[in-house]
């Protein structure tokens, strides 16, 4: 089969659009913005095919960082082992066979496509935004009137969990500002496991001016978007 795994970003949106999944599975996790489930369900709309929800039992952030004793080693984060990649091991066992991955990485990822296709090489992969940049995905949704996630609005890259741990220290210090509570809740989760998200530093010691400012992406449709785009 064809499998998108869908992640309610833009990106992912876009890829999945082009790629025609025989599949589409969004890895749903509380700490997402409440606006990611209305975002999937107009996607699904589009895609005109039914998109299966599935639901690591740990739910959240916090709940798989206790079950490994870490917030996270940096190179390695336990929300991402343990609410998603335990959750499609779980798929793959139900649907044997080697399938076809769709995934959202786009020009600027090429490094990212070569590392999924060497790690996981019992499947093959499908990359339908390699000559497409972040900006042309967002064009081009906007072209079918579908109103992004709002994370992207409020200044973050990605539609990411609210507090995700793989955040830069600009992008700690704009969920100290938006999402206070969340930023309080990592602080204690990180003193309790003692490891810090930010290399170096526990986001208690983090300085309220540090990190590059976080950018809005806007939407810029550039010649392989215009192409592209009739396809959608």
């Amino acid at each position: 089969m064809k499998v998108s795994w869908f992640s309610a970003g833009v990106s992912s949106a876009i890829a999945t659009k082009l790629s025609k999944p025989d599949v589409i599975i969004y890895q749903h996790i509380d700490d997402q913005h409440p606006d990611t489930l209305r975002f999937v369900g107009e996607c699904e709309e589009w895609f005109g095919k039914k998109i299966i929800i599935t639901q690591s039992p740990y739910r959240n952030v916090e709940n798989a960082c206790r079950a490994r004793g870490v917030v996270t080693m940096w190179h390695f984060a336990p929300c991402t082992q343990y609410l998603k990649v335990r959750e499609r091991q779980l798929w793959e066992q139900a649907n044997p066979g080697r399938h076809c991955y769709v995934w959202g990485f786009d020009k600027s990822e090429r490094r990212r496509m070569d590392l999924r296709a060497e790690t996981m090489p019992y499947h093959s992969h499908e990359f339908p935004l390699r000559d497409l940049t972040k900006e042309d995905c967002h064009a081009m949704l906007k072209s079918v009137g579908i109103k992004r996630p709002a994370m992207y609005d409020l200044g973050f890259p990605n539609n990411n969990c609210v507090g995700c741990l793989k955040g830069s220290k600009g992008y700690w210090n704009l969920i100290r500002k938006l999402f206070p509570a969340v930023f309080k809740a990592r602080m204690k989760l990180e003193r309790l496991l003692g490891h810090s998200i930010i290399k170096g530093c526990f986001l208690d010691e983090l300085d309220p001016k540090a990190g590059r400012d976080q950018k809005i992406i806007l939407e810029d449709c550039g010649a392989a978007c215009e192409l592209r785009r009739k396809e959608l």
